[in-house]
């Protein structure tokens, strides 16, 4: 699909990138693919893709849980013999910071969205009493951290990553973060702290149902379901019967 395939943290970019040396390898549509790499490769939450400029995607990695990217194994894997790379000095000291960042964004991210989802369902007992709207308030506070947390750490890792693998101009490598990901990302990171405010609105200012009830607040008890009876018990004036033309009947008038 055209929007998951433009949906991503990463984008790598070796079109154009120049090897250390070249040993008997024959020059092809872009230097990348002739060192035996791809054009690009592009990271996302669960795995990674690569493709060409010319073809697009041609294959992704399995979904792994707590998947990270190390791009010095993948390009040291994919290079032909007799060819080398000098990538950054300073990738490789990130790598295991990068590792760690990785593992705690899937798990945050992983670990929100659940119960994000699982606060449509339970979100509804808020109107009832406080003594659900005090664990539900946890619950929103402990999803939107977590989003929150994820999208953080995801914006600063990729943005150090790209900095970091751009820095050597002679190595002429393209990077780039995705725009349409870190706006999934931040909207959604956004929508979980205002869920988070709205509970916590409703159990500070707003009246629950069991206050209506007790009359400890005011409030609709029709629009809660609250003694909906009250009106029918009230009791109203019989009329007086009137007579021809709007006149009261005396006691003594004939029909």
């Amino acid at each position: 699909m055209p929007v998951i395939r433009d949906t991503w943290f990463f984008k790598l970019d070796l079109t154009n990138i120049i090897p250390a040396s070249v040993d008997g390898i024959t020059l092809m549509n872009s230097l990348a693919r002739s060192l035996g790499l791809h054009d690009f490769y592009q990271v996302g939450l669960w795995s990674f893709c690569e493709g060409y400029n010319d073809e697009g995607i041609t294959k992704c990695s399995s979904p792994k849980t707590l998947y990270w990217f190390n791009p010095v194994a993948i390009i040291l894997d994919e290079l032909l013999a007799g060819a080398t790379v000098a990538l950054p000095s300073d990738i490789n000291n990130i790598l295991r910071l990068i590792r760690i960042a990785s593992n705690v964004m899937f798990g945050s991210f992983l670990t929100g969205v659940c119960m994000n989802f699982i606060s449509i369902f339970i979100a509804p007992l808020a109107v009832y009493s406080r003594w659900w709207s005090f664990p539900i308030i946890i619950w929103t506070f402990i999803g939107a951290l977590l989003t929150a947390l994820g999208a953080v750490i995801a914006t600063v890792m990729f943005i150090i990553f790209r900095n970091v693998i751009t820095s050597q101009a002679g190595l002429n490598i393209g990077a780039a973060v995705g725009t349409q990901m870190f706006a999934f990302m931040w909207v959604g990171a956004t929508f979980s702290i205002f869920g988070f405010v709205i509970h916590l609105g409703l159990a500070c200012c707003c009246a629950s149902r069991r206050d209506v009830k007790t009359g400890r607040k005011k409030g609709s008890k029709a629009g809660y379901g609250a003694d909906s009876g009250a009106i029918n018990e009230k009791k109203v004036a019989p009329r007086k019967k009137l007579g021809m033309f709007g006149r009261k009947k005396s006691s003594g008038e004939a029909v």
